[in-house]
């Protein structure tokens, strides 16, 4: 994913939420759901670190032209949805994925890996109906704990790395399947940036890790 994507799905998500036009053509429609609803999914979900203006210091400079990379994951995601109105809900997240940890450049070295548990909670606007696709919006907070980190062979220890907590911006939509069942689609930008060190802190990197976390699953409302 790319810096034009996250600006992109930002005016997608300001324009859908607050343009005129798309008000006053969906917004008196039927969204599906009613205050009390509870939506929970179960997804396959794949994180896509970024990795925006990361660097990499040994001592106390930085190394000119080394950048982190960090690996995608797979995991297993379960969400919760509750329905204040039938437009307004607070979607709460869980799922945990592990990544691989390495700098690029020069050096081309491997750090470790790490797991991360990164609770989110949306709030998010389900707009009316659309051709039986129930869409919605969101912004949320994330808080990214990272645990279980080891160190790549070359190393003596690979320091934990530093909780993040940031802003998360969320788009997706509902696909009624059968009764109450549902296929559902989500993307989610999550803003955080984390840092970590090797060697009891004589070397370390930062990154704003920024993963784009997309999801697809099934859905049930009760």
């Amino acid at each position: 994913m790319t810096t034009s994507f996250r600006l992109g799905l930002a005016g997608l998500l300001a324009a859908t939420m607050f343009s005129p036009a798309v008000a006053q053509s969906y917004f008196s429609g039927p969204t599906g759901y009613q205050a009390g609803d509870v939506l929970v999914h179960a997804s396959v979900i794949g994180v896509i670190p970024e990795d925006f203006n990361s660097h990499v210091r040994v001592g106390q400079g930085v190394v000119s032209g080394e950048h982190v990379s960090v690996s995608a994951g797979i995991s297993p995601e379960v969400d919760g949805s509750y329905f204040f109105t039938p437009s307004l809900s607070l979607e709460v997240i869980a799922a945990t994925t592990r990544h691989n940890v390495k700098i690029t450049g020069p050096a081309n070295l491997k750090i470790g890996s790490s797991w991360v548990l990164p609770p989110t909670v949306t709030l998010q606007y389900h707009l009316p109906i659309i051709d039986g696709i129930r869409p919605y919006a969101g912004l949320g907070l994330t808080v990214a704990f990272f645990y279980d980190p080891h160190a790549a062979a070359g190393w003596s220890k690979v320091g934990g790395f530093s909780t993040g907590i940031g802003p998360s911006l969320d788009a997706g939509f509902d696909v009624p399947i059968t009764g109450n069942w549902f296929a559902n689609v989500d993307v989610k930008q999550i803003f955080i940036v984390t840092g970590t060190h090797v060697n009891h802190g004589f070397a370390g990197a930062v990154t704003e890790l920024d993963p784009t976390v997309v999801g697809a699953g099934v859905g049930y409302l009760f």
